[in-house]
């Protein structure tokens, strides 16, 4: 019975999302076929992303709001790609290559910041990718075409400055998906993409390993006990960050090349947002996540997606209503996994002090 207990506290989120689920999938009338080939899709879109979050919470410092640097890095390598007219799967790449050493700056600078906010990383890390979307913006609208030279007129404002708020990534739409895709019973399956994941996967796990993942993981339990371990503790988390950010930007190409069009403005600013709520969907929680917790959150989460519009519009006749629901959601499961992970972790504490006491109580005796 308290395994059971501990076992419904731990997965109450995920156990709750597919209950949901299970109600309104009979209402919204999709086809399984239709459902496997969408989750199929927003893996290929959405995984690489949701991975890139991992890394810092092995060092202890939470979900990484701050990935929408990586993405904004991201984007600023396919504005290059397009102007260059640089296509296909040679373009990804190459889009893949400009973005790590402007994600590896926007990293360094995220981590020493985060390093002055020990505790608070999780809402610094918010309030920094909001600060850093000004800059970005400031760039992208007002620096490229006066200071970085842009021809294309397909990229370029009317006045000489300033990238066009949509870009048609036409050249390398699909770039990645298609060089390799198998047909398996109907389903289009991008197999490139998901070696590239797979990849990813594989790396993590390698990584945990290594003296610097072992390193991070001490950072991660006890900052105090890493240091007096001789572990350079600010070192440790700046690389946890670096390694997420360029992860993002990669993981950010990966999507828009799949989507085949970039919205120079705002197709970052949801990526952390939701890239979170899938990974705690899953199972995670702000100090420990895993690779299943990702993929799991991922179907989960946009499962939900998929389907809570089209019930809506059954119900209510209103897709709208469903539209409110989802980003209700989204946000909500943000909210109520993060004050479930401090209630938890307060009762822990109570219970190892009780514990203490206990021990203490019994050596006097």
């Amino acid at each position: 019975m308290g395994s059971l207990k501990k076992f419904l506290e731990k997965n109450i989120v995920p156990i709750f999302i597919l209950i949901f689920i299970c109600l309104i999938i009979p209402i919204s009338k999709l086809t399984p076929q239709y459902l496997i080939q969408e989750m199929i899709l927003r893996l290929d879109r959405n995984l690489f992303l949701v991975l890139s979050l991992l890394i810092p919470i092995i060092a202890g410092m939470g979900l990484n709001f701050g990935i929408v640097l990586g993405a904004m890095a991201g984007q600023i390598a396919l504005i290059f790609i397009t102007e260059w007219r640089i296509v296909e799967y040679q373009g990804v790449f190459l889009a893949m290559i400009l973005s790590t050493p402007i994600a590896m700056a926007l990293g360094y600078f995220s981590g020493n910041v985060l390093n002055k906010a020990k505790g608070k990383e999780m809402i610094t890390s918010m309030i920094l990718g909001l600060f850093m979307n000004g800059v970005y913006q400031l760039v992208v609208l007002y620096g490229m075409g006066s200071i970085i030279k842009i021809s294309n007129p397909k990229l370029i404002l009317s006045r000489g400055s300033g990238i066009r708020n949509a870009i048609d990534l036409q050249g390398i739409r699909r770039g990645l998906d298609g060089l390799l895709e198998i047909d398996i019973f109907g389903q289009k399956i991008p197999a490139a993409t998901f070696i590239i994941v797979i990849i990813l996967c594989l790396f993590i796990v390698w990584f945990r390993k290594t003296k610097l993942g072992q390193d991070m993981r001490a950072v991660g339990q006890s900052i105090e006990i890493a240091r007096a371990s001789g572990i350079n503790v600010d070192r440790t988390r700046v690389l946890a960050i670096v390694i997420s950010t360029v992860l993002a930007g990669f993981g950010q190409i990966i999507y828009l090349q799949n989507i085949g069009t970039m919205n120079t403005y705002n197709s970052h600013e949801q990526i952390g947002m939701f890239s979170i709520a899938a990974l705690l969907i899953g199972g995670a929680s702000a100090v420990k996540a895993s690779i299943p917790n990702a993929i799991t959150g991922i179907i989960l989460f946009h499962t939900m997606f998929i389907i809570s519009p089209v019930a809506g519009k059954e119900l209510m006749g209103s897709a709208q209503i469903g539209e409110y629901f989802r980003v209700f959601v989204s946000y909500g499961i943000i909210a109520l996994v993060l004050v479930m992970h401090e209630w938890r972790r307060e009762k822990e504490k109570r219970a190892k002090q009780k514990d203490d006491f206990s021990k203490c109580e019994g050596e006097s005796i």
